[in-house]
C-alpha cells in the first residue's frame, strides 16, 4: 500500500469514533449509523487524501449527508411502527468507541426525534461538536444565518430535555434500583413518591414484544400501569438484572420470563424519576443478549 493510501486509511480510522458518534445521534440506530461510516469510509477510500485540504471536515459532511438521506427514509416509516419509537440504547462500555460523550441521554435522543432532518444536523454539529455556522452552512448548502435560524428553532425544542447539571451516578443507580423494587412489585405509595407529577412512560416492543401503544402521561396513569402488570396472571419476575448507564442514562438491563432481554431507563429530575424509557424490541437489544 502506498503510503498516500496508508495514511488515509491511518486519518479515516482516528476519525471514525466521531464519525460514529455522529452519525448515531443523527439516527438514533447503531446499525445505521455503522452503515453510515461505513458507506462514508467507501468514498473516502475513492479519493486522493493529498486532494482533501481538511480532512476531518470533508467526512463529517459526507456522514452528515448521508445520515440525513437515512433519517428522511426512516422518518417516512415511523407513522407505520407499532408505538412509540425508542432509540437503540447503547451501554457504558460502547460510549468509547462509538464516539459518545457525556452530553448524550436518552431524553435529548427523544427530543431530537422532534427536529426535522437539518435541524437535527444543525444543532448536533454546532452544539455538540462545535462546528462553526459558516463551516455548516458550506456542508448544508445553506447560509450561514439561515443554519443560525435552524439552529434557534432546534435549541427551543430540545430545551427542556438537556440536563442543566452532571448526572449524579449514585443518585441515578438509587433512582433505577427503587423504581425496579416498586413496579416489579406493585408497590403504589412507593412509585408516587419516585415520580414527579407529569412522569412519561414511553414502550418499544417494535411490534415484536407487547408495549403500551402510546406515552403514558402523567404520575397517576404510569403508577396504575406499573401496578396492573404487577397484578397481572402469570407475572414472573425477571431471571437476571444488570445495573449500568445506558446511552448516558440510568438504567436496567433484565432477561424476561420470554428469554429475551429489556432495557429500562429513568431520567432523573431533582430526585424524583420524570420519564420511563422501557425498550423490548429485540431488534434494538442484541448487544445485551448474554
Amino acid at each position: 500500500m502506498a503510503d498516500g493510501a496508508r495514511n488515509g486509511m491511518d486519518l479515516f480510522w482516528s476519525q471514525r469514533p466521531r464519525l460514529l458518534g455522529l452519525a448515531y445521534r443523527m439516527l438514533g440506530d447503531r446499525a445505521a449509523a455503522e452503515d453510515v461510516v461505513q458507506d462514508s469510509f467507501i468514498r473516502w477510500r475513492d479519493v486522493d487524501p493529498d486532494t482533501i485540504t481538511n480532512p476531518a471536515g470533508y467526512l463529517t459532511r459526507v456522514v452528515t449527508h448521508l445520515s440525513i438521506d437515512a433519517l428522511r427514509v426512516r422518518q417516512r416509516l415511523v407513522p407505520s411502527y407499532p408505538g412509540p419509537w425508542l432509540p437503540e440504547p447503547i451501554g457504558e462500555a460502547d460510549h468509547g468507541p462509538m464516539g459518545l460523550g457525556e452530553d448524550i441521554s436518552a431524553a435529548l435522543m427523544m427530543a431530537l426525534e422532534r427536529l426535522s432532518p437539518l435541524e437535527r444536523a444543525v444543532f448536533l454539529l454546532h452544539d455538540i461538536f462545535e462546528t462553526e455556522f459558516s463551516e455548516i452552512a458550506t456542508t448544508l448548502g445553506r447560509t450561514p444565518e439561515a443554519c443560525r435560524q435552524l439552529a434557534s428553532r432546534a435549541r427551543r425544542a430540545v430545551a427542556g430535555s438537556r440536563r442543566r447539571y452532571p448526572l449524579d451516578v449514585k443518585e441515578g443507580a438509587r433512582l433505577v434500583e427503587a423504581f425496579f423494587l416498586a413496579s416489579r412489585g406493585g408497590d403504589v405509595a412507593a412509585l408516587e413518591r419516585l415520580l414527579t407529577e407529569d412522569a412519561v412512560l414511553f414502550a418499544d416492543g417494535g411490534g415484536i414484544r407487547s408495549a403500551a401503544l402510546r406515552p403514558i402521561v402523567g404520575r397517576d396513569r404510569v403508577v396504575r400501569f406499573c401496578a396492573g402488570l404487577a397484578r397481572k396472571a402469570g407475572f414472573i419476575p425477571p431471571e437476571w438484572r444488570q445495573e449500568e448507564r445506558i446511552t448516558g442514562t440510568p438504567g436496567l438491563v433484565t432477561l424476561e420470563a420470554d428469554g429475551l432481554p429489556q432495557v429500562t431507563l429513568v431520567e432523573p429530575r431533582v430526585g424524583r424519576i420524570a420519564a420511563i424509557y422501557v425498550i423490548r424490541n429485540p431488534l434494538k437489544l442484541k448487544a445485551f443478549l448474554k
